[in-house]
């Protein structure tokens, strides 16, 4: 006979396994319920004395310091020190003869332009060359007739008149070749009468520095003073127009220095600010502080995005602590710990500022003279949360 069959027998069985059930059900809701009270319950975290050799302690203490702010920038050539180069005179373009990237110094030739506002302004300096030497020489004939009494004095102040007016536009003429950028040589060769083989328009370089833009090709037809042909800079020095942003604008100044660093160039390049815009951007709602900064390695260029740190000259007063000391809790909320007046460490939640080299401003959360754990607040963590 099998026991199982018997009614007194299973039922005492279904009893049995409906009591250890309960018993279990109850120990496990037991514990669950006391696990998060106890993680929720912040205390005390008390060392022994060769735990304590891994921490290290900092006192707070309130004092003077200078803030840092940490943006970005773009680099812009130096504008003091770059020009856009406007055709002086009009014609089809003959000849380039320098390329994007060519160092060039002043006064040396861009392009060639077969222009007839060249050729006319050499012939026109030609011809009133020749107009003021044959009238000064008539007024110097005619004053020595008068001398001899051969002419009236009024014939006489009449040719010198004549003269004066030859020789102004003679300068003028002249003037009009400087201005158009004709070579020296071109022009004492026909002060000289020499004549000129092949009479061709020059753009000329205004000042030395780097051929950064070219803007015309060979046959483009050029309007003087108004097609912009080449863009020339002085890439030795750029501008590095820093983003500052409306909490950090009263912290930065005229004259406070910076620090430029590149994505691929770990060594900060130093420059100092020299402008603060008046006005925020409507696109970015920032507003622009001008670094300049010497580039003679050339590792700065045009539209190349930046980290500026700019170091504000104005003092301010409040705590700092090292930013070893600021740790983070679950929600990312920052916390330090103090020690005790029984040797605990407590965990004590702060309002972190912005960040001063390698510290961080605490406007909230400690007083001074607190002791905070400033190496080792990871392994104080550790054991709290054993």
């Amino acid at each position: 006979m099998n026991i199982n069959s018997l009614p007194g027998v299973r039922c005492a069985s279904v009893a049995a396994v409906l009591l250890m059930a309960a018993l279990s059900g109850g120990c496990s809701s037991s514990n669950e319920g006391a696990s998060p009270t106890a993680s929720a319950t912040s205390v005390n975290v008390t060392l022994t004395a060769a735990q304590r050799q891994h921490i290290t302690l900092y006192t707070v203490a309130a004092g003077p310091f200078h803030r840092s702010i940490d943006t970005t920038g773009v680099v812009d050539f130096d504008n003091d020190q770059s020009t856009s180069v406007l055709a002086p005179i009009s014609g089809p373009v003959s000849r380039l003869v320098v390329s994007p990237g060519d160092k060039v110094k002043k006064g040396d030739p861009l392009a060639y332009v077969d222009s007839p506002d060249f050729a006319t302004a050499v012939s026109t300096y030609r011809k009133a060359l020749v107009t003021a030497h044959t009238a000064r020489r008539l007024a110097d004939l005619d004053q020595d007739l008068l001398q001899h009494q051969g002419i009236a004095q009024k014939e006489a102040d009449q040719a010198q008149t004549d003269a004066a007016s030859a020789e102004a536009d003679a300068y003028a003429a002249k003037q009009t070749l400087l201005s158009l950028n004709v070579d020296p040589q071109t022009i004492k060769d026909i002060e000289q009468g020499r004549s000129i083989a092949h009479i061709q328009g020059v753009i000329r370089s205004p000042i030395a520095g780097t051929v950064v833009e070219k803007l015309i090709s060979p046959g483009q037809l050029l309007q003087a003073g108004t097609t912009a042909c080449f863009t020339v800079a002085d890439l030795s020095r750029v501008w590095v127009m820093a983003q500052v942003s409306d909490a950090d604008l009263s912290a930065v100044h005229v004259g406070d220095s910076a620090d430029v660093l590149t994505s691929t160039d770990a060594k900060p390049i130093t420059g100092k600010v020299d402008n603060v815009a008046d006005l925020v951007s409507p696109d970015t709602r920032m507003v622009a502080a001008r670094v300049v900064v010497n580039n003679t390695q050339g590792l700065l260029r045009k539209q190349m995005y930046v980290s500026v740190r700019i170091h504000s000259q104005h003092t301010e007063n409040g705590m700092l602590v090292p930013v070893s000391s600021v740790l983070r809790d679950d929600e990312n909320l920052p916390f330090v710990y103090v020690l005790q007046a029984d040797g605990s460490f407590a965990r004590r939640s702060v309002t972190q500022g912005y960040r001063v080299g390698d510290k961080f401003q605490i406007p909230s959360g400690l007083r001074a003279g607190d002791q905070i754990v400033v190496d080792g607040g990871l392994f104080v963590q550790f054991m709290q949360n054993q």
